[in-house]
């Protein structure tokens, strides 16, 4: 009893806090410098990777250290569709989604029963495999090394977004529908059935979980959600070249899932907070800011492995994932 009445309390608080943290994010671009309201767009976009890697890494536990490909797959569909046949960059967002998608469904399908450092290797590989060839300006479509420019501001039919604040509000209210997305998807039996097979792959294939097809889904979404953050990244820069989708990029992402902690969409925020922020918190000390984010990496996995925000999975996401399941065979 109360332990129930503790959750309800916690329940309760709820409302107050996402009202108090929407309202924070409402008022923050009218009190500060375009400067500072430039790092919370990049801040939204390294949000909306974090949120797409943690669908494949946080949900469902695989490794994934190519994902700056679909990254860059999304933002070179917006800049080759948008500068070429002139296609309006929202338009656009679905359908970077959904060649990324397209994308990852074609390459995972063969090597989704990988696991481990052997899946891990085939995406590093992935990642590097389409920077490559985006410098190698296939069809003469990517612009080789130099990228792609001229890419056109987002718009609403005579609405053109091409001040701070709007790129802000379009970038913020992308994330806010994907966690709205995401967090339905963690109580569905999609994702309940993800947190199975990251616990134990066997005991669900045991159970009548199909694990390659939970598996393939999650990247294809985690995919999709890379595609847009892509289209958002290529309007606001107007131009895309290969040197931004490099290995790093994926190591970062990574880094965001794992600061704020696998599984943990409010943790993927604090995670992409700090890897945004980094940078400019230590700009004075450039040389060093390196030493000081390895350390820092070190520290957290020493001290809090969990994350700054780790999620709490319980035995009851697997008892009712059972009882869909018997439902289901029923």
């Amino acid at each position: 009893m109360e332990q129930a009445s503790r959750i309800e309390k916690i329940m309760a608080q709820e409302p107050l806090r996402v009202s108090l943290v929407v309202a924070a994010f409402l008022v923050y671009p009218f009190l500060v410098s375009d400067y500072f309201i430039d790092i919370a767009i990049f801040f939204g976009i390294y949000a909306l990777l974090g949120l797409s890697l943690n669908i494949v890494l946080g949900e469902v536990g695989l490794f994934d250290l190519g994902h700056a490909g679909f990254y860059a797959i999304g933002a070179y569909t917006t800049a080759i569709l948008n500068t070429k046949f002139g296609i309006p960059i929202l338009v656009l967002i679905p359908l970077s989604a959904l060649a990324a998608a397209l994308f990852a469904y074609i390459v995972f399908s063969p090597v989704i029963h990988l696991q481990g450092d052997y899946l891990l290797i085939v995406t590093l590989g992935l990642g590097e495999i389409i920077r490559q060839a985006l410098i190698n300006n296939p069809f003469d479509l990517t612009g080789g090394p130099n990228g792609v420019f001229g890419i056109d501001f987002p718009s609403f039919g005579p609405l053109v977004v091409d001040s701070s604040i709007e790129y802000y509000f379009l970038i913020w209210i992308i994330v806010g529908l994907s966690i709205i997305g995401l967090t339905s998807l963690q109580h569905s039996r999609i994702g309940r059935a993800w947190n199975y097979i990251r616990e134990d792959e066997t005991a669900a294939n045991a159970s009548g979980i199909d694990s390659r097809k939970y598996k393939l889904l999650a990247f294809v979404l985690g995919a999709a959600l890379a595609g847009v953050a892509g289209n958002v990244y290529a309007s606001k820069l107007m131009c895309v070249s290969p040197e931004s989708f490099t290995f790093w990029e994926s190591c970062l992402m990574f880094c965001i899932v794992l600061i704020g902690g696998m599984g943990s969409i409010p943790g993927v925020l604090i995670g992409a907070a700090f890897i945004s922020l980094f940078p400019e918190i230590f700009r004075p000390f450039a040389m060093y800011r390196m030493l000081i984010f390895g350390s820092a990496m070190i520290l957290m996995m020493m001290f809090r492995p969990g994350g700054v925000w780790p999620r709490k999975r319980g035995a009851v996401e697997f008892r009712s994932l059972l009882d869909d399941t018997g439902r289901s065979d029923a």
